[in-house]
């Protein structure tokens, strides 16, 4: 070392080397951002490929890469063929839920895990539904209480179909998640309620909860979603929470009748 380079003072690294983005994914961004905002609208077919090439001046190759980009992230749905093209779907929440359920997988995180946040989520989300409800809001949560209503009152055989039973529970809670004015809860309730609801689709495909679903217990729950929707529609905030609760801390009780509470979430999306 000369005595000049012993002069020098020594060069400090600030930070780690950073990745410069891929050409694709800067066009995967623009076109999300585009969608995000709503320049772009579900439905809407991009222009075609050749179009976009020259608009971003890039190979097709780098086009439909940032095309599959979007595709994994269920933001585009991309067909093939003389009328085919690029078309903007709307952002779907269960994508996120998925993603979450993942992640919770990872980490360990047990059926009894998810269902006690359920319990914390979706009280408080009855509570804000009843605070601000509107008569869309009870007209949409009265059309599920009929229609189960209508599997009950159609017969035994109707009852023993329990996929559409399951799936039309599923939307009320659906409903008071995505109605509670807080796009945040909304979402973090849905990921909750999509986990537990393939908990109970897996019970169901193995025969382990028909019990369930005779016709006293079934009339019992629709007992409970009407005094729901009463209690939303007297803006009963207080008591719709209480009975939301009470409501939740049953479906819990229910779900480890056959499973473990400790069962790994990793165990259920095998």
């Amino acid at each position: 070392m000369t005595a000049a380079e012993s002069t020098q003072p020594a060069k400090t690294q600030v930070g780690t080397a950073m990745r410069a983005p891929k050409t694709a994914e800067l066009i995967a961004s623009h076109l999300r951002r585009q969608i995000v905002r709503g320049e772009l609208t579900a439905g809407e077919t991009l222009p075609p490929e050749v179009g976009l090439m020259e608009q971003f001046s890039v190979s097709r190759p780098t086009l439909r890469e940032a095309f599959r980009i979007l595709e994994a992230e269920s933001l585009i749905r991309v067909r093939r063929g003389a009328r085919g093209g690029a078309q903007v779907l709307a952002p779907d929440p269960m994508v996120a839920a998925r993603h979450v359920g993942l992640l919770l997988q990872l980490q360990g995180t047990t059926l009894e895990d998810v269902y006690n946040a359920r319990e914390v989520t979706e009280p408080v989300c009855a509570r804000m539904l009843a605070e601000i409800r509107t008569e869309q809001d009870l007209a949409d949560l009265n059309v599920v209480v009929d229609g189960l209503a209508a599997l009950i009152e159609a017969g035994p055989e109707t009852v023993t179909d329990i996929s559409r039973w399951s799936e039309a529970a599923y939307r009320f809670h659906e409903l008071l998640m995505q109605r509670c004015g807080n796009t945040t809860l909304a979402v973090q309730g849905a990921v909750l309620a999509d986990i537990a609801q393939t908990h109970l689709t897996r019970s169901i495909s193995q025969g382990m909860r028909r019990d369930r679903f005779v016709e006293p217990n079934l009339k019992r729950l629709l007992q409970s979603f009407r005094k729901m929707v009463r209690l939303i529609e007297a803006r009963d905030a207080d008591a719709a929470e209480q009975q939301w609760r009470a409501h939740m801390a049953a479906a819990k009780k229910s779900a480890f009748l056959f499973d473990p509470k400790d069962m790994p979430l990793v165990d259920l999306f095998e």
